[in-house]
């Protein structure tokens, strides 16, 4: 059986793990100690110290894209969309690219719909659902019906109940956030810098893992 290191408030974990239960694939979930506690095991696997890391055997496979690229290399119903306008349009924004099809793969429920999910649902959680009425709205309605998905978001929204403990964890060190690739760039186009500046500053940021 595979295990898959993740924390259920992690989109990036999610959308592996909704990509699993869809194709059927038992995995065990454990949550890393990153908030402290012994990382030497982790890291061994990691040296990024990241969710989500899937372990396969001795293979250990972490950013979300590659492994869902892994869980398609070796299984046989492919996710990602068939045709090649329904997988561009997977990166293109929603609202107007769902348009009035049943799901963003197309017709299917697919790689697409897993990889927005975790993001859309997770602005809902936090008071900014999608407006009543819009596609969006009723997409996401569709979605939640899913075994895969459902799973998921409850193991969210029973993660929240510590959640008012993060800014305590950043303060004191516990915590660190990430910014690199296009996180670091989307700060610094969206008027961040300061943000990071004092990320900086207090050392409660991070751009990339010391890997030695």
């Amino acid at each position: 059986m595979v295990k898959l290191y993740e924390h259920p408030l992690s989109p990036y974990a999610q959308k592996v793990k909704i990509a699993l239960a869809e194709k059927g694939v038992p995995f065990e979930a454990e949550i890393p100690p990153l908030a402290g506690g012994d990382l030497g095991q982790f890291r061994a696997l990691n040296p990024r110290l990241e969710v989500p890391t899937l372990i396969d055997g001795d293979t250990a496979v972490f950013d979300s894209t590659v492994i869902l690229e892994y869980v398609e290399g070796g299984l046989a119903e492919r996710l990602l969309g068939r045709a090649a306008e329904q997988t561009a349009s997977v990166h293109t924004w929603l609202e107007q690219q769902l348009g009035s099809r049943t799901f963003f793969n197309g017709d299917a429920f697919g790689w697409g719909d897993l990889s927005v999910v975790p993001h859309v649902q997770a602005s809902a959680l936090v008071g900014h659902a999608p407006p009543d009425g819009s596609r969006l709205a009723a997409w996401l309605d569709r979605v939640r019906t899913r075994p895969s998905v459902a799973a998921v978001v409850e193991a969210a929204a029973a993660s929240m109940g510590g959640f008012e403990m993060l800014p305590q964890l950043i303060a004191s060190g516990q915590f660190v956030r990430e910014y690199r690739d296009h996180r670091l760039e989307w700060m610094m186009r969206s008027g961040g810098v300061e943000i990071v500046l004092d990320g900086m500053r207090k050392k409660n940021i991070r751009f990339t893992h010391q890997l030695a």
